[in-house]
């Protein structure tokens, strides 16, 4: 049999409550509806650590980033290691990268792997991109006339345009949307104007009842936010409840505005893919980094373990193998997705690979000994946002989540953040490690930590030692500060 092309789509920041396919009260997403809509859902996808460059190279490696090393922000990816892409390609795969990278710049953390490849150093801009293209040093950079997301489009078109039609490929499509600060295109500028966008039920939450993390974390809406979120100067002289519903109103527009032109660029793809008669052989697959607070517990931006950065938007069209409309509610990870695209491809899983294919979900079985658990960590203490290292459980019922208040050592963290906001920021410097615990059936919103409620003593001892576990499993315990 033929093996498949692979269209790997990711957008960066992206969460699935902004996808119409899963459900969003705030947008219509018809292209990515589409790509659902012909396959497989998954609901339960999660990041095993909810920020850019380390949630990459898990994806790209199917480690963990204690294993690949890339555990914060400014550690990048080492590019001998090894990656799906260049396993297709020594399978004989067309390769190509085109968009966000956030894995380094340099000779050394440069796309490898890749017949050809363009990618955006750092975060890069919206309207008139530097690229960097292959060349001598790590790459020549070179400013690209247009609006990021056209501009990647139409690399990719290129691309599926020149290549040897006798080969399979291995394309991914890297959005730098619809990462922050937010600008969007001419064509979607006046999108929302005249309408309120639906406020998340959490909006107003003000962190009772939880750790202290939850409070002292300087990613509010309004509150930390800056001139260039919302477009305008920020109100001096709103109490905080008030700032937030405002700033929501701004900021959620621009988001879903750089959505939208995102959408209607994957949505040129595909109709490409339809018009050559791609389709039916080409595992088309789109995903985001990690998830995002839309306004969720009054917060923007993610890193945290809760639910709406946790959780991955995870939807793969491929009519060899997978029922369109189908559903799955198993829990699969970034780690896993590397072992999936070399199974399909017929390829060889390499044994230090820590993920697991999942090749048998799309097909509708879920096997015995699949996982009932996955294991979260967060390693960039205090430096961005001011969010506090943490590593976690979750079950399809609980989660537990342990912060301990501690850099390790790592780069890039216990840094004091600053940020455009007038109120304080505390330090995080000598705060005692706490628990939360979620009893996801009941409070699927994460308001209520039972973690000092005795009804739930059995479950908090269960879900520690369990942790514990999937440490040891994984091989994560040399930084670990657990003491329970």
């Amino acid at each position: 049999m033929q093996q498949p092309n692979l269209l790997f789509i990711m957008s960066d920041d992206h969460a699935s409550h902004a996808m119409s396919c899963y459900g969003s009260r705030i947008n219509q997403t018809p292209n990515l509806d589409r790509i659902a809509n012909e396959g497989m859902r998954f609901d339960n996808c999660f990041c095993t650590n909810s920020i850019c460059t380390p949630s990459r190279a898990s994806i790209l490696t199917g480690t963990y980033n204690h294993i690949n090393g890339v555990t914060t922000l400014s550690t990048p990816m080492d590019n001998c290691l090894a990656t799906f892409p260049k396993l297709l390609q020594d399978a004989g795969y067309q390769t190509a990268v085109y968009g966000k990278w956030h894995l380094g710049e340099g000779e050394r953390h440069k796309p490898t792997g890749f017949d050809d490849w363009a990618v955006i150093p750092g975060q890069g801009y919206y309207h008139n991109p530097t690229f960097i293209f292959p060349g001598e040093d790590g790459g020549i950079k070179r400013t690209v006339p247009g609006y990021a997301t056209d501009v990647i489009t139409d690399m990719c078109l290129d691309f599926l345009d020149n290549r040897d039609p006798d080969k399979p490929f291995c394309l991914l499509y890297h959005h730098k949307a619809p990462h922050r600060p937010w600008y969007s295109d001419e064509k979607h500028a006046g999108l929302f104007l005249d309408e309120d966008i639906p406020e998340p039920d959490t909006l107003y939450d003000t962190y009772e009842n939880r750790a202290k993390a939850a409070s002292v974390a300087a990613m509010r809406v309004g509150v930390h936010m800056s001139r260039e979120d919302v477009k305008c100067e920020m109100p001096d002289d709103m109490e905080e409840m008030a700032l937030r519903k405002w700033a929501y109103q701004r900021y959620i527009k621009e988001y879903l505005r750089v959505v939208q032109s995102m959408d209607d660029n994957i949505g040129r793809v595909l109709d490409y893919l339809k018009e050559a008669g791609l389709e039916e052989n080409t595992i088309v697959v789109y995903t985001s980094d990690q998830g995002f607070f839309l306004g969720d517990h009054g917060w923007y931006d993610k890193r945290f373990m809760y639910e709406e950065s946790l959780r991955m938007p995870f939807i793969l069209r491929y009519p060899r193998e997978v029922q369109a409309g189908s559903i799955n509610q198993d829990i699969v990870l970034n780690v896993d997705f590397a072992p999936l695209f070399l199974d399909l491809a017929g390829v060889p899983i390499p044994a230090d690979m820590q993920g697991r294919s999942f090749r048998s979900l799309l097909q509708g079985s879920t096997p015995p000994d699949w996982r009932e658990a996955m294991y979260y960590r967060y390693w960039m203490n205090e430096a961005h946002h001011n969010v506090a290292a943490h590593y976690g459980i979750r079950t399809l019922k609980y989660k537990l989540i342990y912060y301990y208040y501690d850099g390790c050592g790592q780069p890039g963290t216990d840094q004091p953040f600053h940020c455009a906001g007038k109120r304080e920021i505390a330090s995080l410097t000598g705060m005692e490690p706490e628990w939360e615990l979620f009893d996801l059936e009941k409070d699927p919103q994460e308001m209520h930590n039972v973690v000092h409620d005795p009804a739930y003593a059995g479950v908090f001892c269960e879900l520690r030692d369990a942790l514990h576990h999937l440490q040891a499993e994984v091989g994560d315990a040399r930084y670990c500060k657990d003491v329970g």
